[in-house]
């Protein structure tokens, strides 16, 4: 079984929260013998637009082949202004022509693909993406099982803040492991089926 994560930080370089948490979801998943990608866009070429391929050194067509050919999709974002990441954003844009396809009568090219949602923030805001998130699943045909996100508010994750790659991940160790095992599970639960 193959996950992908789309990692939507906005750094290029240098400590990510959204990175840390995506990578000890992909931990869990690993645990139970499933492939996992974890493709930070901000360091690829994704041109504005809403098509498939939007012309010479567009990075998302390889992107895109790499969706489809996982059987789970990880939307990972950090919270700004009570919204998802401009990177995430992108991704949503750039998938509209699945939706344009299945208002055209075609099945998608997602359908029965299984979701889920990683949040980070050091304030609220992580239901609204959760809900645009899932509105926007359900419309390309990917199934968002119960308890499949991972949202973690934290004041150790504000801008500017000097948290270690080390204590985020103990405080993640500490207070999360029981949600993202829960989390897993639910991913490959319905992934099965």
């Amino acid at each position: 079984m193959k996950a992908i994560i789309l990692l939507a930080t906005l750094k290029k370089e240098g400590l990510s929260n959204t990175q840390v948490l995506s990578e000890f979801l992909g931990e869990h998943l690993r645990k139970q013998k499933v492939e996992v990608e974890i493709i930070k866009l901000v360091q690829h070429n994704i041109l504005p637009g809403t098509y498939d391929n939007m012309g010479a050194g567009d990075e998302w067509p390889a992107i895109l082949a790499k969706i489809i050919a996982a059987d789970i999709i990880i939307f990972a974002t950090p919270i700004w202004w009570s919204n998802m990441s401009s990177e995430m954003q992108k991704v949503i844009e750039r998938l509209d022509n699945i939706h344009d396809e299945i208002l055209e009568g075609k099945p998608s090219r997602l359908e029965n693909k299984v979701g889920g949602i990683v949040i980070t923030g050091d304030s609220d805001g992580a239901q609204h993406i959760i809900a645009d998130v899932a509105n926007f699943f359900n419309a390309i045909g990917i199934i968002l099982p119960p308890y499949s996100t991972l949202s973690v508010m934290y004041e150790g994750q504000a801008k500017g803040t000097k948290t270690s790659r080390e204590e985020l991940w103990k405080k993640y160790e500490q207070e999360y492991t029981s949600t993202a095992e829960k989390m897993v599970s639910q991913l490959l639960k319905f992934a099965a089926k």
